[in-house]
């Protein structure tokens, strides 16, 4: 019973951004890394594509939307900036095979907290953009966590 957590893909640079962060898009590589993932993903059954509302992480998702036929839904647990503890709820209420996408914060003190939780990792963590981080729960309880590399 998986759940699959993906770190958007790249996006400009923060710093030659101008205007309301929540608007940076995916750059070229970007794109490709959100295309490789859908591949990755989109025969394992995906149930529900949930994103932060940033448009990054929403264009991260697109592809797999465009594979698997499902709508993409933002939820503001998964904004840049959040608590863990909302993030934990969501992923443990969630149906198997859901996929969320949030940030760079987000992702690596969710992470941290389920481990402090006894949740035991499986191989070294990634926090790269586009790499995916697969959750494996038992009811409420996620047991194991394992990052996958961002594609090539």
């Amino acid at each position: 019973m998986s759940i699959y957590l993906v770190r958007h893909a790249k996006a400009g640079n923060r710093g030659d951004w101008i205007g309301d962060d929540s608007l940076r898009p995916l750059t070229k590589p970007g794109w490709r890394q959100a295309e490789a993932l859908a591949t990755r993903l989109r025969d394992l059954g995906v149930s529900q594509l949930l994103t932060s509302p940033y448009i990054r992480c929403h264009q991260t998702l697109e592809p797999l939307a465009a594979a698997t036929g499902l709508p993409i839904a933002d939820d503001d647990r998964l904004l840049e900036g959040s608590a863990f503890a909302p993030v934990i709820d969501l992923i443990v209420s969630l149906p198997d095979s859901a996929v969320l996408c949030s940030h760079g914060d987000v992702i690596p003190d969710t992470i941290g907290a389920l481990e402090r939780r006894g949740c035991r990792f499986i191989g070294p963590p990634d926090w790269r953009k586009a790499s995916v981080w697969v959750l494996e729960r038992d009811g409420e309880q996620i047991t194991h966590a394992q990052a996958w590399p961002p594609p090539e």
